[in-house]
């Protein structure tokens, strides 16, 4: 087999009848490469408000990926990363250039008969602890999120993330933080030890309301505090981080491995969450992992997206050293996102498990590709950010007071 890259095709998908998820939930982008010898490997990218542009940043990277050998992953993307001016602080540009990567480690273990974790080392566990997100949709007061969370409860998880600001965003007032606090007092009153809460702030917070949130929900033993600050107050987090005694995550938008190592070197961070859809894919986060274990440090990968995200995802999580914890929406998604992927790994009691298949293990389900292309952008809510759970962006005082 030459191996060598015979096109790269690029998907909009979504649902086209009444189903609906959580705007940045909405689409998806899949990417197959196709080699001249016929075999397939597909990755996925995400959309979040920037659908079209990586559709065209991919249409970029295919010119530095068609017509080489596939096999050589690391020099594609240094050829890439040569190209390309603004790679390092482009998510559309690393978050395109990711996609393809993951589609060509799905090609080359397809070539070599080998999940992809083998070609990382092997593996270090067999199964995956998993966190439930997306759970929450619709939940407003103390009551509703301990009703959902007993369904999370029941299916075997024992960790769940929330975002508890309902409408603040940037300060928060004295009404919208008592009831962040009385949410997460009632979930830890409700299951006591045995459900580990991990809090979503997602990088909405200035400095003083950050410092507010997070003192104020100090005391309530939560696994993280995952980005309280905006993310251009990076500098920060120390200062923040010496207020309390919980740890802070952070990482989806963090886009390589050196600017992760300069989050560690700096003492902004607890725990790292990459995301192997936005930072350049399987080696790099394999780098960014390997440097928070020199460091000491954790990793829980963010994964928000869709089913190939979460098998890429899996095979780092079951070959490095400093696994934490995995992000999982599998019990959020809309049926037709479920349907995509007939294989590839399970996800029982709270755990996944790979199913230890070549490449990335997974089974494209190719007519339901075709069947849910569509084009244009994802929706738009004026009244309520892509990046929130549905029906959470709602509250009293929206931090005026």
């Amino acid at each position: 087999m030459s191996g060598r890259i015979k096109n790269i095709d690029v998907y909009n998908i979504s649902e086209k009848s009444t189903e609906k998820s959580s705007p940045w939930s909405s689409t998806m982008i899949i990417v197959r490469i196709t080699t001249d010898d016929g075999l397939t490997g597909y990755g996925e990218a995400p959309t979040t408000l920037m659908t079209l542009p990586v559709l065209e940043s991919v249409k970029e990277v295919m010119r530095s990926f068609v017509g080489k050998d596939v096999h050589n992953i690391n020099s594609n993307v240094l050829d890439f990363y040569r190209n390309s001016f603004y790679l390092s602080r482009s998510m559309e540009a690393t978050s395109a250039l990711s996609a393809v990567e993951i589609a060509s480690w799905d090609v080359v273990g397809k070539m070599l008969g080998a999940p992809i974790y083998e070609l990382l080392g092997g593996k270090v566990r067999e199964e995956v602890r998993a966190y439930s997100n997306g759970w929450y949709s619709d939940c407003v007061t103390p009551e509703d999120f301990i009703s959902k969370a007993k369904i999370q409860k029941g299916k075997g998880f024992d960790a769940i993330k929330f975002d508890p600001f309902g409408n603040s965003f940037d300060v928060i007032g004295k009404e919208s933080l008592e009831h962040a606090e009385s949410v997460v007092r009632s979930l830890r009153e409700e299951f006591g030890d045995s459900m580990d809460l991990l809090i979503e702030f997602h990088g909405r917070f200035s400095f003083d309301a950050a410092r507010r949130a997070c003192e104020r929900l100090d005391p309530y033993d939560c696994l993280f505090f995952e980005e309280p600050l905006h993310p251009e107050l990076e500098m920060r987090l120390p200062e923040l981080r010496s207020r309390i005694t919980t740890p802070i995550a952070l990482g989806e938008r963090v886009l390589n491995a050196r600017d992760f190592m300069r989050n560690m070197v700096e003492g902004k961070v607890d725990i790292i969450q990459g995301d192997l859809t936005n930072s350049r894919g399987i080696m790099e986060s394999f780098r960014i992992a390997s440097i928070a274990d020199a460091w000491g440090l954790p990793v829980a990968f963010h994964n928000a997206f869709g089913p190939i995200q979460t098998a890429a995802t899996l095979n780092l999580d079951v070959s490095i050293n400093n696994f934490l914890i995995q992000e999982s929406f599998e019990e959020s998604w809309p049926k037709w996102k479920r349907n995509l992927v007939k294989s590839g790994y399970t996800l029982n009691g709270g755990r996944f498990k790979l199913d230890g298949k070549p490449g990335l293990g997974i089974e494209i389900d190719q007519a339901s590709l075709d069947s849910h292309q569509v084009e244009g952008m994802e929706p738009f809510d004026p009244e309520s950010p892509p990046w929130v759970v549905s029906g959470t962006y709602i509250g009293e005082d929206n931090g005026s007071k």
